[in-house]
Formats: C-alpha cells, structure tokens, sequence
C-alpha cells in the first residue's frame, strides 16, 4: 500500500512539474535542479521522490507546494500522511458555496503582476466559454466590469 501511495504521489508531483514547465526527463534539463533550488531542497530529495525511492519530509513539502502553486493541504492528503478529515479547512477560510471566483482572482493566485493584470485577463476571456457569472460580470468577466 505505501508503495502505490508513493507511486500515486509521485506521479501528481511529476505532473505538476511539467505543467510549470521544469524538465524533470532530459538528463540534462536541468529541471531537477531548479525546482530544488526555487524550492530551498536538496536536489536528492527530489530525486528520492521521482525514482519513487521515499516520500519527501515536511520541509520539502512546503517548498514543492510553493513552487507548485499547490496548497500543502492537499501535499499532504495526497501523499498519503493524513486524511481530509485529520486536516479540516478551516470554515474561516472556505469561500462561501455560491463564491465564483473571477479571472483576477486566478491572476492573483498565479502571481500575474498588477501591470500585466488588465493583458491577462483580456487574454484569458478570449478562451473562456461565458456562462452566468461572466454574462452578469460584463463581457471582459472582470470585476471592472461589475462596477
């Protein structure tokens, strides 16, 4: 079972890292090595965990999830350590349920300075299929637009 945690685990980290654009499979992409290093890890330890040879610490954890844009929560949960319900969302920092988040909101959670927002999300709503929020939201879907 711990194996197929590992396995699974790893696999999803494997994925995010490809998704952000680190070239984890070239010998010499150099994806390893800057992923450690954007994460303040120990390169080994990354190694450890895409040859599947042992689940990352906590400490690694919290720099892959940085560098990742994912929460530690779900590393931890998806690593197997701990279960959704040994490590609640807070009721204080759950969105309420009819909360629709906007493009700036998704900006924001990438990182997409505040000069480059207004590009961004005129970008982003030319491949966004407008539905109720965006309609109600105004064309662009932004909060500019609600005003």
């Amino acid at each position: 079972m711990a194996n197929q945690s590992l396995d699974a685990f790893a696999g999803w980290v494997e994925g995010l890292m490809r998704q952000r654009g680190y070239d984890i499979d070239s010998p010499r992409g150099g994806g390893r090595t800057r992923i450690a290093d954007e994460a303040g890890v120990h390169r080994a330890a990354v190694t450890r965990l895409l040859q599947r040879q042992s689940m990352p610490d906590l400490e690694t954890m919290r720099g892959l999830a940085r560098v990742l844009g994912v929460p530690v929560r779900e590393m931890l949960i998806r690593s197997g350590r701990v279960t959704p319900e040994e490590l609640p969302v807070s009721a204080d920092l759950a969105p309420p349920p009819d909360w629709q988040p906007t493009i700036e909101d998704f900006a924001h959670w990438l990182g997409v300075p505040d000069e480059r927002l207004e590009v961004f999300v005129k970008v982003v709503t030319q491949f966004v299929e407008p539905g109720p929020a965006a309609e109600a939201a105004g064309a662009d879907g932004s909060a500019a637009a609600r005003e």
